[in-house]
């Protein structure tokens, strides 16, 4: 997968990450770029800078430093040498490249009756490595069935940016679009899965088509604004279950009600550092005090490459008492 990162950097800085030790680029999560500050990297829960011979360095004085027009040589990289046909991403604040890699930015923002129009001059890159890790969600899978409707219950996968909630929700709809719910459940169906892909992270969709396997009853709305997306779902794809990724506006909040009201199953994802985390967040409150979700799972701060799950039921009561481990992708 860095590979696809490398092939977009400049080459003036390419081979610096090239030639970081094979240990350390399989551990790479973030690679960050910013105009004359140090070149740095996030991996294994550690963070470094990079010298002009591509070695770690812990010094700012001894990084390289990107130039201005490094910056603008990766934005041309990034948007294929098209701005204009990413004038939506630039507005977001981020892009998303082939493999899944999101690409966060910053700069200088440019406003249109108060509300941001694009991101000009972007001296700020946030490159992070997207990784499909398979099996992560198969331990806890069987603690989010729902025996009676022999599905998914209604599940809140809550925690900080970079905990590893995308790589458990792929893992999820790959497991249930197959029917491989665990021990005890085995007689139970596949199910159909619709997920909406807002941000080209879940599926890593090229040109439409998943490369990231998703199982083979899966529908991917690719680049789809969630609460549209999840409209667009139950009206033409009638899916089992509806997987959406970092939930938290009021137009999810009432395409939720619409899914789950047509007997549609829910798998989101909420940033959040726990339950009573989310509860302060209006949005999300409602949802929480109506007990939609009849299953949250929240992840820990990791250690090393792992993080740490506990699953509560809908008053967010601990409904486990072991700590399971999942890998980190």
């Amino acid at each position: 997968m860095l590979e696809e990162i490398i092939n977009l950097l400049p080459h003036s800085f390419r081979f610096l990450i090239a030639a970081l030790p094979h240990d350390v680029q399989a551990s790479i999560e973030e690679i960050r770029v910013r105009e004359s500050r140090p070149l740095e990297i996030s991996y294994a829960d550690q963070y470094a800078f990079i010298d002009e011979r591509g070695q770690l360095v812990r010094l700012e004085a001894q990084a390289y430093k990107p130039t201005r027009q490094d910056c603008l040589t990766l934005l041309e990289m990034l948007t294929n040498h098209s701005l204009y046909t990413f004038e939506e991403e630039l507005r977001r604040g981020y892009i998303t490249v082939a493999g899944g890699h999101r690409v966060g930015l910053a700069g200088r923002t440019v406003l249109d009756q108060g509300q941001v129009k694009q991101i000009r001059d972007v001296s700020s890159f946030n490159i992070r490595i997207a990784r499909d890790i398979q099996g992560v969600g198969k331990e806890l899978l069987p603690s989010l069935v729902d025996p009676l409707l022999k599905s998914i219950h209604h599940t809140l996968i809550i925690s900080p940016p970079q905990q590893g909630k995308t790589t458990l929700i792929r893992d999820l709809t790959r497991l249930i679009s197959r029917g491989d719910w665990g021990n005890g459940f085995s007689h139970f169906a596949a199910k159909k899965v619709g997920v909406v892909d807002e941000r080209s992270e879940i599926a890593a969709c090229m040109k439409g088509t998943p490369r990231f396997d998703l199982g083979p009853r899966t529908d991917v709305l690719d680049g789809c604004p969630k609460a549209e997306g999840m409209m667009m779902m139950i009206r033409s794809l009638s899916p089992d279950v509806l997987v959406v990724d970092e939930i938290g506006r009021p137009e999810d909040v009432y395409a939720i009600h619409e899914a789950v009201h047509t007997g549609i199953r829910v798998v989101a994802t909420a940033h959040g550092m726990d339950f009573g985390d989310v509860r302060m967040r209006p949005v999300l409150k409602q949802l929480l005090d109506e007990g939609v979700f009849a299953r949250y799972v929240i992840l820990h701060r990791r250690k090393g490459a792992k993080a740490s799950f506990r699953i509560l039921d809908h008053q967010g009561n601990p409904i486990e008492k072991e700590n399971y481990r999942v890998n980190k992708g």
